[in-house]
């Protein structure tokens, strides 16, 4: 038996990496087998012992705990649900964590009227494409963009948090995350301010500070000046458009880092088309606008006359802007064509809502307006010219200064006269005189409101 005894021993402590060897030598007399037998057992005792002692205490603390949960199901029952309880809490805590995340940023997105902001952002990129030399730097508009984006998200946040008791009112509107209490309002300030703030940054740092300043003024004027007049006066909608035109402005100045002529393009069509779209919407939703407390150019005009001229006029003022565009050396001569083909489009629909003041004409000079906006700064961007003043900024010259008009005409020695002509019509400074009469813009005389109870 000891033999036996000695064998599994011997296997179980090689499997395990002993080294000692406890099997009794053959060698031995048969006449000392018992001898050795005992001290070859007394070995095995000593090397198992040296080599289970060190762990003789965790073992019987284990053992201590299986045992008392084995001998008792209850603890054994209270073990396992502590597990499940506490693996549950952390499922939901993480579900309650996603479903935080989603919540507020659903929150965010309505109260930066995101689809609104990015049509934004896309204005101020027409703007810095267009104010570009032959290459464009993808970096400065990519970070214009951003900017933009924040910036326009702020301005947007702040009016939702100044008319949050009129949107409550106002069935369009009453969904919205502070009327229906989805969010707090000084969470939604804080957000506004720091999101505004970062983006007001971003365009000091990666563009200019003119780009910058545009920026932060185009949010004072919409948050503090343009909302509070929604609820005093109709020339909130002229404000709007101004507000609207800034963008473009931005992102040219954004890549040029200056404000000239030609860059007026875009944001004079921003502003005339804004007329005629907002005019479409007011008319469509002017009891809504009444029940919201909103003093829109339609609460003074009944009839909806009124409202449907002055969408026509501004549809007119569209007309030139694609001559002006090629005069002044923005685009090709095609632009001029594509440009006054789409103006007479949007300019059809407001003649027929001054023939036919109707909700379906008014819903079609709406869809118009949607429709001409990004057709034109899609003609624009496709037939531009590269922006010479531009150019010239990032060509050396000699002692840092621009090349007067005599030293263009001596280094163009064999150009024609008529070129030169051309050349400098196309690089003026001012206006032509047979355009002065759209710039400034020509909104006044403002439109006057005259109180119900007068």
């Amino acid at each position: 038996m000891w033999r036996i005894a000695a064998a599994a021993s011997r296997g179980l402590l090689s499997s395990r990496g002993a080294t000692p060897n406890l099997m009794p030598d053959r060698s031995i007399p048969s006449r000392f087998e018992g001898i050795a037998g005992g001290l070859a057992t007394l070995r095995f005792a000593r090397g198992l012992q040296a080599a289970v002692d060190p762990r003789i205490d965790r073992l019987a603390s284990a053992g201590s705990t299986f045992s008392s949960a084995a001998s008792s199901p209850e603890i054994a029952a209270e073990v396992v649900g502590s597990l499940g309880l506490a693996s549950s809490s952390i499922a939901h805590k993480a579900r309650e964590f996603s479903e935080g995340i989603r919540h507020y940023g659903r929150c965010y997105w309505e109260l930066s009227k995101a689809r609104l902001s990015m049509l934004v952002v896309a204005t101020s990129g027409a703007g810095f494409v267009l104010g570009s030399s032959s290459s464009i730097d993808l970096a400065g508009l990519c970070c214009t963009c951003a900017g933009t984006m924040m910036v326009a998200a702020s301005a947007n946040s702040l009016n939702q948090v100044f008319e949050r008791q009129n949107d409550a009112k106002m069935k369009r509107t009453r969904q919205r995350p502070l009327p229906s209490g989805r969010i707090g309002v000084p969470h939604a300030a804080m957000w506004a301010s720091s999101v505004g703030l970062a983006g007001t940054i971003l365009l000091a740092w990666k563009a200019n500070y003119l780009a910058a300043g545009l920026a932060a003024s185009n949010l004072v004027l919409y948050a503090f000046v343009y909302t509070p007049l929604k609820q005093i006066h109709p020339i909130n909608t002229w404000v709007g458009a101004v507000v609207g035109a800034i963008p473009p402005l931005l992102g040219w100045a954004a890549a040029s880092g200056e404000v000239s002529l030609n860059s007026m393009i875009l944001p004079a069509a921003l502003y005339y088309w804004q007329i005629p779209h907002f005019m479409a919407l007011a008319y469509l939703c002017r009891d809504d606008y009444i029940t919201g407390g909103f003093r829109m150019f339609t609460l003074a005009d009944a009839s909806g006359q009124r409202t449907a001229l002055v969408s026509l006029r501004n549809c007119l003022y569209l007309l030139p802007l694609g001559f002006l565009a090629y005069d002044w050396g923005l685009t090709s001569k095609w632009f001029a064509l594509e440009s006054t083909l789409v103006t007479m489009g949007i300019s059809i629909g407001a003649l027929l809502f001054v023939r036919d003041r109707s909700s379906k004409n008014a819903r079609r000079m709406f869809h118009g307006s949607l429709i001409y906006l990004p057709v034109f700064m899609s003609g624009l961007l496709l037939h531009r010219l590269p922006n010479e003043q531009n150019e010239t900024m990032a060509e050396p010259t000699r002692n840092d200064e621009v090349l007067t008009e005599t030293e263009i005409v001596a280094s163009e020695g064999s150009s024609s006269s008529s070129s030169y002509k051309k050349r400098k019509c196309r690089t003026q400074t001012g206006p032509p005189i047979a355009y002065a009469s759209v710039a400034p813009f020509p909104f006044l005389p403002a439109p006057m409101y005259f109180p119900s109870d007068s």
